[in-house]
């Protein structure tokens, strides 16, 4: 589950331009109720015992609704599904027909699905994470949203944005390991059917429940 479960410059003195990240979070939150795009997914796992970093790629698309709905679709190298229904958070790995299913409010918590379709508003963000202003890059702004639980395995979370548009988080966890993802073509509150975000295992799937 770190994919779900899966930052971290902080800006000493934060310029006027760096500050936009922020201006930009609160627009996004008050402006945009739901979105689609496409994403692709760097995981770069800390290196040991003297190894390189490793690096994974992974690509799919994503939509979400707020409050509590979203799904990505892992399509390349392998298919993967996650669904949040509202009351459920379900995965489906298409190699192994296997589904697992979990309690929407007890799997995401502080997490960077929380951070984007979870939360209705801004204030309610504020209450899972400390959010900070961080220097402009890669022509974004960002936004560092760190969880004030601090026994999850999220450590921190920078969220970019072209304007008001969001265009990446880049994801730290507690055990070293990054995950950067990048949307491509976001539709900002495209019209999306409520069957977008209904999840039934397929015939066949072995179905765990946690």
């Amino acid at each position: 589950m770190k994919k779900i479960a899966t930052a971290i410059l902080i800006a000493a003195a934060a310029s006027v331009a760096s500050a936009d990240g922020l201006k930009s979070l609160e627009s996004f939150m008050k402006g945009t109720q739901t979105g689609k795009a496409d994403f692709t997914q760097t995981v770069t796992s800390p290196p040991k015992d003297g190894q390189a970093a490793r690096t994974k790629t992974s690509s799919g698309s994503f939509e979400f609704q707020r409050p509590g709905r979203f799904k990505f679709v892992y399509k390349k190298p392998f298919e993967q599904t996650i669904v949040a229904d509202g009351q459920t958070l379900w995965l489906y790995d298409v190699d192994l027909n296997q589904v697992t299913q979990r309690s929407q409010s007890q799997a995401l918590g502080s997490t960077p699905a929380a951070l984007l379709a979870s939360a209705p508003d801004l204030s309610a963000l504020k209450a899972d994470f400390t959010l900070e202003a961080a220097p402009d890059a890669d022509g974004l702004q960002w936004v560092l949203a760190s969880p004030k639980t601090k026994d999850g395995q999220l450590k921190s979370v920078r969220v970019g944005f072209a304007g008001e548009q969001l265009a990446a988080l880049d994801i730290l966890d507690s055990f070293g390991q990054r995950s950067l993802i990048r949307f491509n073509g976001m539709q900002a509150n495209a019209a999306l059917p409520a069957s977008t975000f209904q999840f039934k295992p397929p015939a066949g799937a072995d179905v765990v429940k946690q």
